[in-house]
């Protein structure tokens, strides 16, 4: 049975007259096909998806990242990668079911993949977690992520989580310092790292894998530093307008390639990536060969400073640095209050000096 959202009702109806016309000998007493009343109808369904889907607001696109029946990072792993080896626990305390990690194969060459996963059904949901992480899962994906870059080993994650989880005994086994050193961890990798949010990217629970040499999105997905309920809850205390949040926080793939915060877009299927599994696939089968062959010729310091550089110019433009495209090197032009500073040191040395020679005789004689 397939799910729709509220927004999709002409196309639930569509769907449903053209099931009918496909499977004549059950519905309405009809005996023949009519391939040309299919035709038709194919052609009124794909006209309606590319109206709705053309113009989403930053609310429907959130249901999109949260459908039911979207790709999960199970599916990705299962249908990409070969000879995938799930490893498990942290070597502190136990396993977080919420994330799988292990070594895989991706055209002939070994990877590490990781995966937020949700869950397909209520039961392996509750198992998963709903893909909220835990300290455990955090620490885990450290142990396996430093052990690639050892051996010199790419990682590519899968993220697709609401965030981390939020319960009292995460918060007492260091939830916090699980996501921080695991951002620092990603952060000090020499082996070219790769984030693709292919779902929900919330908050620190997403950016503690996303801290990547990539950030790639997929069409329909969201990334942002809360969900947009919570922070309709907490700016206009009412969760209803969440609409008015998702516009505000600019969480769609489009608006966060526009502001450089992510690398890559990949299209998805008319419609959402769930109405075509094998053509997603393909999509970010090519993205990740991409993205791969690009850091073949780089050195470690190379792979390093590209993702140093890529963070460090998020939200800046050109101002006083003199080379944008290399902020971690320490060679940046001073601004212009250390250049004023510099030329008129002792100017301003002695006038400190005056003015406190002045305070000091006013208190005596005053």
């Amino acid at each position: 049975m397939k799910n729709y959202l509220n927004f999709e009702n002409d196309i639930k109806i569509l769907e449903s007259e053209l099931d009918k016309l496909k499977d004549p000998y059950n519905h309405g007493g009809l005996s023949e096909v009519d391939t040309a009343k299919i035709s038709k109808t194919q052609d009124e369904l794909d006209e309606k998806l590319r109206e709705i889907y053309s113009s989403l607001d930053p609310w429907q696109t959130t249901m999109v990242a949260r459908h039911e029946d979207r790709p999960k990072s199970k599916f990705f792993i299962d249908n990409l990668f070969e000879d995938f080896i799930s490893l498990a626990g942290d070597r502190y305390y136990g396993e977080d079911k919420s994330v799988l990690a292990g070594f895989a194969k991706f055209n002939g060459q070994s990877v590490l993949v990781i995966g937020q996963e949700k869950g397909e059904n209520l039961e392996s949901r509750i198992e998963r977690n709903f893909g909220m992480m835990r300290p455990e899962g955090y620490r885990k994906t450290i142990r396996l992520m430093e052990l690639a870059d050892k051996f010199n080993i790419p990682i590519i994650s899968f993220i697709d989580t609401p965030g981390a989880y939020p319960g009292v005994g995460a918060e007492e086994r260091g939830q916090a310092e699980a996501i921080a050193k695991s951002i620092e961890c990603c952060m000090k990798l020499k082996v070219p790292t790769f984030a693709i949010i292919i779902g929900e990217g919330g908050s620190g629970g997403a950016i503690a894998l996303a801290s990547s040499s990539k950030v790639i999105m997929l069409e329909n997905a969201i990334y942002s530093v809360i969900s947009p309920e919570g922070c309709a809850t907490i700016l206009w205390r009412d969760p209803k307008k969440m609409l008015d949040a998702a516009k505000a926080m600019k969480l769609s793939a489009k608006d966060l390639l526009e502001l450089k915060v992510i690398d890559e877009m990949i299209p998805e299927p008319l419609g959402g990536a769930h109405r075509d599994r094998n053509l997603i696939l393909s999509n970010v089968r090519e993205s990740i060969l991409k993205n791969l062959n690009l850091f073949k010729e780089m050195t470690p310091e190379e792979i390093l400073d590209q993702r140093k550089n890529k963070f460090l110019k998020i939200g800046r433009n050109k101002g006083f640095i003199s080379n944008p495209e290399n902020l971690s090197s320490l060679d940046n032009k001073k601004n212009q209050f250390d250049q004023f500073f510099d030329k008129n040191k002792k100017g301003i040395f002695f006038g400190i000096f005056l003015s406190l020679l002045l305070i000091f005789f006013g208190f005596i004689f005053l």
